[in-house]
């Protein structure tokens, strides 16, 4: 499915995924209070599912979900689920701090694995704010020297296996809608997860349920908004907007839960906005001179 290469379209489109994810962090952090982790995953998922079933009738019914490509809906899916679970299980053996830090490298893995296999070119300006991102990355969260742990390597695996699914949504992008990239994750990602979360299966408390709904809704979209940023722009474009998240999370935190922003978030967040403006003036100086040649 031929797209419109349009970096501004892209960055709106990536910037609705940010919020969402942003959203997605809040209620999860109010549902993994009560209810397994496993248990949120598996109903958000299923919850998500329905929510899309009116969107899915508009477009044609199932019908129009068909695919001729569900192995790589398969691939991409599993690892996603894969790195989920990863990174939830790292988060049970090192800081948070640590962890983010290292999770932020999957902007790194995404733009290596297109470069490899989607054929995507690494130019300065790319690998300039891929750099800027990173940097801005370990200002902020200043990771740990001391000597590397099991969650460490965990979920630096985790990061390199969001970075495949982050490539393979890419590349399905070039034949499939959004609505059905997310049709397929939705499906798949309950049958995935059914048998896990039966094995931590709870009541589900009344209070819970808007949360529940509100988890749905902005996981869903936000991989939708993804899926729609990626079919505008490269993946190397597309992926280092994803850490304007870091300093937005930090801010709500801030407001939300009075977590501090010192220096160092600050002075992260400079680098990590500026290595982003250095990618999209960039390619919009390059769409404005090919725009003018006859």
């Amino acid at each position: 499915m031929k797209q419109q290469q349009s970096t501004m379209l892209a960055a709106l489109w990536m910037g609705a995924s940010v919020l969402s994810l942003i959203l997605m962090a809040i209620s999860g952090r109010a549902t993994t209070r009560v209810l397994d982790v496993l248990q949120v995953m598996e109903m958000r998922s299923v919850t998500g599912l329905l929510m899309l079933t009116p969107f899915v009738y508009m477009a044609g019914g199932l019908r129009a979900m068909r695919t001729q490509r569900l192995p790589e809906h398969i691939g991409r899916n599993a690892a996603h689920y894969i790195g989920q679970a990863g990174w939830l299980f790292a988060l049970t053996l090192i800081p948070l701090a640590e962890l983010i830090s290292i999770e932020f490298t999957t902007p790194i893995w995404t733009a290596l694995l297109a470069a490899a296999f989607l054929g995507e070119r690494l130019t300065r300006s790319r690998i300039a704010a891929i750099a800027l991102g990173i940097l801005g990355v370990i200002v902020i969260m200043r990771p740990s020297l001391e000597t590397l742990q099991l969650g460490h390597v965990v979920v630096l695996a985790a990061a390199v296996v969001f970075g495949i699914s982050f490539t393979m949504t890419k590349s399905l992008t070039r034949t499939e809608s959004a609505l059905r990239i997310m049709f397929w994750m939705l499906v798949l990602q309950s049958i995935f997860g059914a048998i896990p979360a039966l094995l931590v299966w709870r009541p589900v408390p009344m209070e819970i349920w808007p949360w529940i709904v509100l988890i749905a809704f902005s996981g869903s979209f936000s991989h939708y908004c993804m899926a729609r940023a990626l079919a505008h722009a490269d993946a190397t474009v597309v992926m280092p907007m994803d850490f304007v998240r870091l300093p937005l999370s930090a801010l709500v935190g801030w407001l939300l839960y009075a977590e501090q922003i010192d220096i160092f978030t600050a002075c992260g967040a400079a680098l990590i906005l500026s290595g982003n403006l250095l990618n999209l003036n960039r390619k919009r100086n390059k769409d404005s001179i090919v725009a003018e040649v006859p």
